[in-house]
């Protein structure tokens, strides 16, 4: 996975902290998206998921950020991170004062989802010092493997995602069609 700050609708400028010459020498890139929030930092060691979800005739955003919220705090609970929701902060998934899971989400006209999470596995967490992660000046950014004081891999943590994706959206999941999708030729996708 390529390293990149992605910047949604509410991101300000002063937010980004490197220079995108500075980001770029370092191996990085930045880009503009739209979905909620600010700055966050995708790139190695994190689980990303965007769920791609039709919400129904009367969607309800909130409910549905906090079932995200609630299937990231199963996953952490099950490599034995204990994580909770502060809505006296912001949407996301914390450790203490520390974010461990950023959430920024866009419900299209249609009512399906787009963009979701990104749960810092074994993340290198210096790259959040290019940005003022989600626009908090004063929170940290934590890691399963820095919580347990061990790896914790993407790998590790893929089995729970599924389970706790299926569980609070009630949803089943299938082996993907390999047949039809090793055809396509995968480009850089930011």
């Amino acid at each position: 996975m390529p390293v990149v700050f992605t910047a949604g609708r509410r991101a300000k400028v002063d937010e980004l902290l490197w220079s995108p010459d500075e980001v770029e020498a370092r191996g990085g890139s930045v880009r503009m998206i739209d979905r909620g929030g600010s700055f966050t930092y995708h790139g190695p060691g994190q689980l990303v998921g965007y769920p791609i979800l039709g919400l129904g005739s009367r969607p309800d955003a909130v409910d549905y950020l906090r079932r995200l919220e609630g299937a990231v705090i199963g996953i952490c609970a099950g490599v034995g991170v204990a994580s909770e929701r502060r809505p006296d902060v912001q949407t996301g998934v914390w450790v203490g004062d520390d974010k461990i899971c950023a959430i920024g989400v866009r419900l299209m006209r249609a009512r399906v989802t787009l963009h979701g999470f990104a749960l810092n596995c074994e993340t290198d967490l210096s790259w959040f010092r290019g940005i003022v992660p989600c626009g908090l000046t004063e929170h940290g950014q934590t890691s399963l493997s820095d919580q347990l004081g061990r790896r914790v891999s993407v790998a590790d943590v893929l089995p729970l995602a599924e389970r706790h994706l299926a569980e609070v959206f009630d949803l089943s999941f299938e082996p993907p069609p390999w047949e039809i999708l090793s055809s396509f030729q995968v480009a850089d996708a930011v």
